[in-house]
């Protein structure tokens, strides 16, 4: 019998020490991600791959966790999004296609190839965002002509086939697009990111994911309850420590991610 969504109880042999560990490494990268608008994925999904999670499992279970970050998230950033509802519903309208796209495609395509893909627009944005001062410390009004708006929807259509496929990063593309295209602040980015990205895509991601098999349960609770205090604290800290902050955060993410993924293959 299909099951659209399963989560299904089995023993993962994991001892107490280990459940620790996965809540830790989940909760502190879930902090890192919702202050710099993305990157979670960069130490959750490997480590739960190093767990003995195969790759789809950890990625739907990864998805998941990473739904509770948006959730925690949003709650702290709520007042963020507002005067910004057309772009949270060209975000889903364009996006959300892409992300099942990205998840049709996964078993087709070899990692490798995606990851590469990936490494090289994360490393590009570090650089942008270097040789750009004042990218992202302020609001700016832009006028935006059908044109970037057309540029705008395709390029979101094709960071959720990246996210649909690996995840880990799209958050960060999904930042900088909004930054680059809107002329918002950092704070105001993530915070879009949080209830689009993290909620939506990744909800979607899951369940078009969850066709491949059952998610360990013990550790989907352990990962939801790290991403969601992460998500939470993090956004706390941002809002403390302001858009200065997030864009030097948010910049070294950019090359670690990068350099890792490359590293990975």
């Amino acid at each position: 019998m299909n099951i659209i969504f399963s989560v299904y109880f089995f023993s993962q042999d994991l001892t107490i020490v280990s459940q620790f560990f996965i809540f830790i490494i989940s909760y502190l990268s879930n902090v890192f991600s919702s202050i710099a608008g993305g990157g979670a994925g960069l130490i959750q999904l490997p480590a739960l791959i190093l767990f003995g999670i195969p790759y789809y499992k950890a990625l739907a279970a990864h998805k998941i966790a990473t739904v509770a970050l948006g959730i925690g998230g949003s709650i702290r950033n709520y007042k963020n999004v507002k005067k910004n509802y057309l772009i949270i519903l060209l975000l889903l309208i364009f996006g959300i296609p892409g992300v099942i796209l990205g998840t049709l495609i996964v078993e087709l395509i070899s990692e490798k190839y995606l990851y590469y893909l990936l490494a090289i627009f994360t490393i590009i944005l570090g650089i942008y965002s270097i040789n750009k001062p004042n990218l992202g410390l302020t609001s700016i009004n832009k006028k935006i002509g059908i044109f970037s708006y057309f540029k705008f929807n395709c390029l979101a259509f094709i960071i959720g086939i990246l996210n649909g496929s690996i995840s880990s990063g799209t958050g960060l593309l999904v930042t900088i697009l909004l930054i680059q295209t809107f002329g918002l602040d950092f704070l105001s980015s993530i915070s879009i990111t949080f209830l689009t990205v993290g909620i939506f895509w990744n909800a979607t991601g899951a369940i078009a994911l969850s066709r491949i098999g059952s998610i360990p349960s013990n550790i989907l609770i352990i990962l939801i309850l790290g991403s969601f205090l992460g998500g939470f604290s993090g956004a706390h800290l941002s809002n403390l420590k302001g858009n200065n902050f997030i864009k030097k955060l948010f910049t070294c993410l950019c090359f670690l991610i990068g350099l890792t993924l490359i590293l990975k293959f």
